[in-house]
């Protein structure tokens, strides 16, 4: 007859195993489930991306219409021209930048195509285009006048 200490020891060892089975049979479905549930997460992601991918190459297609009157024409520039204008006018850099808006070395930098100007102030000197020598002159008379008075008032 065997022992009766090795036979409570097989049993025991019978039975540790059986409940290590049972309870490993549940963390295997978990896992189970956990890593469909991972894949399917990565699968929206890939779908997610892929789909911003398309949404952001449409939304740089597009161009980019400024507002206003002169949304249905585009005003070309040149920084040659812009010299040209500014020479035909006789006017300063600094004279043409109070005309824009814009300081004397802000012109320097456009015609030397430093920079490039804005949409407003491509307006302000699609505008300037139209402009005779006279009337340039008149402007800058009048800003001129402008600042003197607002310099008296403070």
């Amino acid at each position: 007859m065997p022992n009766i200490a090795s036979l409570l020891k097989s049993e025991i060892l019978r039975l540790a195993r059986k409940e290590v089975r049972n309870e490993l049979e549940g963390l295997k479905k978990a896992s189970a489930q956990y890593r469909a549930e991972i894949a399917q997460l990565k699968r929206r992601v890939v779908q997610l991306e892929k789909q911003q991918t398309r949404v952001s190459k449409k939304i740089l297609k597009k161009p980019e219409m400024p507002e206003g009157d002169e949304s249905t024409t585009r005003i070309r520039y040149s920084a040659k021209r812009l010299a040209a204008q500014r020479q035909k006018l006789g006017l300063s850099a600094a004279d043409m930048g109070a005309l824009l808006g814009v300081s004397g070395q802000t012109v320097y930098h456009w015609e030397a195509e430093k920079n490039r100007p804005r949409q407003a102030q491509l307006v302000a000197i699609a505008a300037l285009r139209k402009l005779g020598k006279r009337e340039a002159k008149a402007r800058l008379e009048q800003l001129a006048n402008q600042q003197a008075g607002q310099s008296q008032e403070a």
